[in-house]
């Protein structure tokens, strides 16, 4: 692998910002289902933390999980859970912003856990594919918790298939155009945030299976 890939870390504050954004959508979703400050915060924390957990603890395995070692992530958490039901009423009334939220957290994450892949010597196809993960985790069981079908699971406005986009512009930048590593994350974040919200404005889906 080239060493260049994997000598670089991205910021604290893209895994902060991914934090914040996807556990303020399960706030939100919480919030909807008239949860209580407990399960508000639950949802908040399997949201913002689920993806990263999942990626910590199965595929990297390397000691506690970061949002554990670190005593920012569950500030972040508490305080999108109280943002999200303080300004429920308010940023309910408009579907897009749940969905911004969504893909900015997809966009960040996906980046994050494709750097820390490959900080870990992981081949590239096995770092794309744990970004991905990093990505859809914490929405996945963020739907699953409330009982509705996850977004992952169905045709859907490019979800997972943008986040695999993105970590895998990631590595193309890092490897071939020899890019800075936070401006290389910064453009395949963005490139997946706006695949996912042209997607959802031109309505852009992939189509169910049929053989």
């Amino acid at each position: 692998m080239n060493p260049r890939v994997a000598d670089f870390e991205l910021p604290a504050l893209f895994h902060y910002t991914a934090t914040f954004a996807l556990a303020l959508t399960g706030a939100m979703a919480g919030r909807r289902r008239n949860y209580d400050i407990v399960g508000v915060f639950v949802m908040a924390f399997v949201a913002g933390l689920g993806g990263a957990l999942l990626r910590d603890g199965i595929f990297l395995d390397a000691g506690p999980p970061l949002s554990m070692r670190d005593g920012a992530y569950l500030p972040v958490v508490l305080a999108a859970s109280v943002i999200g039901s303080l300004l429920f009423e308010h940023l309910d009334r408009f579907g897009l912003v749940f969905n911004l939220l969504d893909a900015a957290g997809l966009a960040i994450y996906a980046i994050v856990g494709t750097q820390m892949a490959l900080a870990a010597s992981l081949p590239i196809p096995a770092a794309i594919f744990i970004g991905t993960v990093n990505a859809v985790g914490g929405s996945l069981l963020r739907d699953v918790l409330v009982r509705e079908e996850p977004l992952l699971f169905k045709p859907s406005h490019y979800y997972a298939l943008a986040a695999a986009l993105g970590s895998a512009a990631f590595v193309m930048l890092r490897m071939s155009a020899a890019m800075p590593g936070t401006l290389a994350g910064s453009l395949s974040a963005l490139l997946i945030f706006l695949v996912r919200v042209l997607a959802i404005r031109y309505d852009w889906k992939t189509s169910p299976l049929r053989l």
